[in-house]
């Protein structure tokens, strides 16, 4: 592999022109691509959940656990990627990813009971588990510093966008098939992206014998799984409903198990055997981004996953009505995201972040004024907002967060920060559906009371983007004055 030296500038005058190569750009293209299935695939499914719940038998707390479902794997198969990155190489690695999305998908579109299609959205966490901090990992060791920005900018249209359409796309299956069609696609969608990575994937930096450490992974299955177990019960422990006894203790077992994790890390740290390289926490600017990430990744996924059931159960939309909603949204911020990157390499996050919190943070609050007799178009245009605030503020701080590290755990603190996203998104999304549900049944399930419910959730999100502000005002822009080495992928042998 070639390296290719860039010393990033400080002002636009200094800014090399320099084009990405082929290679460079045919790596990018095959990982945005399937992530962006994959991440569509999370909340796809959550327009079809009054479906699901239908045909299953089985009550919104139960159905729920077909998305969070899908973050708890993640949560637990995320600390892992660091190890999983340095040892196996890029190819092996995303078509190990690929191969288990497949399955799952393939489980699910044929799932015959509600607990084999929660099996096959397990199985398709894992492959997203592995991709996401892949794409991250390889465009901080491919992309020169100062073009990081506008590349960031289009996996940011992939975590963002590939979500905020998930319900739009779903709803259009769902407009002439059922939901398990919905499965169908995604598994002939992947399989397609899979076949071109065969021709244009190709390897990307070093791989380094690195022992794995078993204790750390089953004190990360205990302690991230617990945690969102813990988080996706909390409507059931807030109403007393059965089994909340046992969410109590598994969530206590979750903090348990996460300090013990937490430990070993420090532990083994020393001798280069952590599962998980804790490094980066020690680094500022990385954390105070990835605090304001997380805030946004519980007010996104929160209102994404709760907006469907308000939608049906206040305001009496289709199917297909409620999974239009988010397409407005989804367009603006496809075309604001990689602007958002450009500007970023220019000008640097504050000038982005503070008003993109701002913005939607302001969205959310008008979207709590809500009730049963709210227009749909009003919803549009809030959500539209919402997604004009996310586009300015998420590119740059995903930039920020990992360019504010040294080169050699990056790819461990791309494994902390998505972590730390299926944390929040678990969190977020099992808060709002929670709370929609308690406001709902204490008023009798009437449309007026799932108005108020939904309306009781968006205020949560708009609060949580409130702090998300607060945060964002101490974000820095990070340093790249010194030398980095970025390498050129390489043919695999």
């Amino acid at each position: 592999m070639t390296p290719v030296n860039g010393s990033p500038p400080n002002s636009d005058s200094d800014q090399p022109s320099d084009k990405l190569s082929g290679k460079v750009i045919a790596v990018i293209a095959v990982l945005v691509a399937t992530a962006f299935v994959m991440m569509l695939n999370e909340t796809a499914l959550s327009v079809a959940l009054p479906d699901v719940m239908e045909e299953f038998d089985i009550t919104a707390s139960v159905a729920q656990w077909a998305l969070t479902g899908v973050m708890l794997t993640m949560a637990i198969v995320m600390p892992m990627t660091g190890w999983i990155l340095d040892r196996f190489t890029t190819r092996q690695v995303y078509f190990f990813a690929v191969i288990f999305f497949l399955i799952g998908s393939i489980v699910a579109a044929l799932s015959p009971t509600f607990m084999v299609m929660f099996l096959g959205r397990v199985l398709q966490a894992v492959g997203t588990a592995i991709v996401m901090p892949l794409q991250m990992t390889v465009v901080m060791n491919i992309v020169p510093p100062h073009r990081r920005g506008s590349i960031m900018g289009i996996i940011s249209i992939v975590m963002a966008v590939g979500p905020a359409l998930g319900p739009t796309f779903a709803g259009l299956i769902m407009s002439f098939s059922t939901w398990h069609m919905t499965f169908w696609i995604m598994a002939v969608l992947v399989a397609i992206a899979g076949l071109v990575a065969m021709r244009y994937l190709q390897n990307v930096g070093t791989t380094k014998e690195s022992p794995l450490d078993f204790v750390s992974v089953v004190l990360s299955a205990f302690a991230f799984g617990g945690l969102v177990y813990g988080l996706s019960s909390i409507g059931m422990i807030v109403t007393g409903a059965p089994g909340a006894t046992a969410a109590i203790v598994i969530s206590i077992v979750g903090v348990v198990g996460l300090i013990l994790f937490i430990w070993r890390q420090l532990a083994t740290a020393k001798s280069g055997k952590a599962l998980l390289n804790l490094a980066p926490l020690k680094v500022k600017n990385f954390v105070v981004a990835v605090i304001v990430i997380m805030a946004f990744q519980m007010a996104l996924l929160g209102v994404s996953n709760t907006l469907p059931l308000y939608l049906q159960g206040a305001l009496l939309v289709s199917v297909l009505v409620a999974g239009m909603v988010n397409l407005p949204g989804g367009i603006v911020e496809t075309l604001i995201s990689p602007i958002s990157g450009a500007l970023y390499d220019r000008i640097g996050p504050r000038p982005l972040v503070i008003p993109g919190a701002l913005i939607a943070a302001g969205s959310l609050y008008a979207m709590a004024t809500t009730d049963h007799t709210t227009s749909v178009w009003f919803i549009v245009v809030m959500f539209a907002i919402l997604s004009i605030g996310i586009g300015l503020a998420l590119t740059p701080l995903m930039t920020t967060s990992l360019s504010s590290l040294p080169g050699e755990i990056y790819t461990h603190g791309s494994a902390i920060m998505n972590t730390l996203m299926q944390l929040a998104g678990a969190a977020g999304t099992a808060v709002m559906i929670a709370i929609f549900d308690v406001v709902s049944a204490a008023g009798g399930g009437t449309p007026e009371a799932q108005g108020e419910g939904g309306s009781r959730a968006f205020l949560v999100a708009a609060i949580l983007l409130s702090v998300a502000f607060v945060f964002s005002l101490f974000i820095q822009r990070p340093d790249l004055s010194g030398s980095v080495k970025t390498v050129e992928p390489a043919e695999p042998k």
